[in-house]
């Protein structure tokens, strides 16, 4: 064999490597260019200030990453936000003058309450589009709807303010090392990445959903709990919600209907961002985390430059349709 194949062949390695990259490429050059134009893009506080930021749309971007890596879709994932922190917000307020507990009692049960509210959704999700064959994207925009008339009417249509107990409000205030210390909502992100990652790639279940989003029949007949995978993953999506919604109820200190809304668009754009496919049965957790720090950056990076908001919006449209381009393309490719 000639020189010039083994050098074509090592081009078409890196041509094929880089395009396989292409966001986490993207990601580094929006770094260094932000690095040289503003002087407090790469200092410690402000990618803190990123990871805590994203740290609420990152983990239900987890959840989704399993939903739609088994084929399926969520819409109701900002109405479980609202819902859960209206949940802790309300029996806060109610229950220790109902029944003569502690508020510190009261928010326990509260979380209780809004985790199986939140098990008893990806039940009923994975259930209606199983076993009645329901289109997910209509059982969950339902669902979305429900749970924000459920949350409008357990507020009153208004915020439930100053409620919480001291140690519920850590959960989205709350830093590790002091006041300019590691930002607690950052680490319970980096701590269920790492859950996820380990569930998706080294785990029965997270095999079964790539099996069962590449091709359901196939999997069924190989033996695989179809029903069962699905709800795994819509509860999952759902349990990430509520946590997520505990975290922003935290730091604003009240619980409020219209928490929430409108964040299922970025939590889409970070998991098809990180090379999940919308068919179903390709995508990687680790591509969900470039995703949210992808994102992160440049709405971080937008807002250090003054861009207006609905610019901000023009921009992300823009990245997440080439995000689809390229990601429908790779799968065209390895099939």
């Amino acid at each position: 064999m000639s020189l010039n194949f083994f050098r074509e062949l090592n081009a078409k390695k890196v041509r094929d490597y880089m395009f396989d990259h292409v966001v986490e490429l993207i990601l580094i050059v929006l770094i260094l260019v932000m690095g040289n134009v503003s002087s407090t893009f790469n200092t410690m506080a402000n990618w803190l200030n990123i990871f805590r930021n994203m740290s609420m749309k990152g983990l239900i971007a987890f959840g989704m990453t399993m939903v739609i890596i088994s084929g399926q879709i969520d819409l109701s994932v900002g109405s479980t936000v609202a819902i859960s922190g209206v949940i802790v917000a309300r029996v806060c307020r109610d229950l220790p003058d109902m029944m003569g507990i502690s508020v510190d009692l009261a928010c326990v049960i509260g979380i209780v309450l809004s985790f199986l509210l939140a098990i008893i959704m990806g039940v009923m999700h994975g259930y209606a589009q199983h076993k009645f064959g329901m289109p997910a994207f209509i059982v969950t925009l339902a669902s979305q709807n429900l749970l924000y008339g459920l949350a409008g009417m357990l507020s009153g249509g208004f915020p439930i303010a100053n409620t919480f107990p001291q140690w519920f409000t850590v959960l989205g205030t709350g830093k590790i090392g002091g006041v300019s210390g590691f930002p607690v909502p950052a680490l319970i992100l980096f701590i269920f990445f790492v859950i996820m990652f380990f569930i998706i790639r080294y785990t029965t279940t997270g095999r079964s959903m790539y099996a069962i989003g590449g091709n359901q029949e196939s999997a069924r007949l190989s033996g695989i709990n179809v029903l069962s995978t699905k709800i795994f993953a819509f509860a999952s999506v759902q349990v990430m919600c509520v946590l997520a919604g505990f975290i922003n109820s935290a730091q604003v200190l009240s619980g409020s209907y219209s928490f929430g809304r409108g964040w299922e668009v970025d939590v889409i754009s970070a998991v098809v961002i990180g090379g999940t496919s919308m068919a179903g049965g390709i995508g990687k957790m680790w591509g969900t985390m470039v995703g949210i720090i992808f994102l992160g950056v440049i709405i971080n990076s937008m807002t250090i430059l003054n861009v207006s908001t609905y610019a901000q919006y023009v921009v992300r449209a823009i990245f997440m349709s080439i995000a689809v381009l390229v990601a429908t393309y790779q799968a065209k490719k390895k099939a």
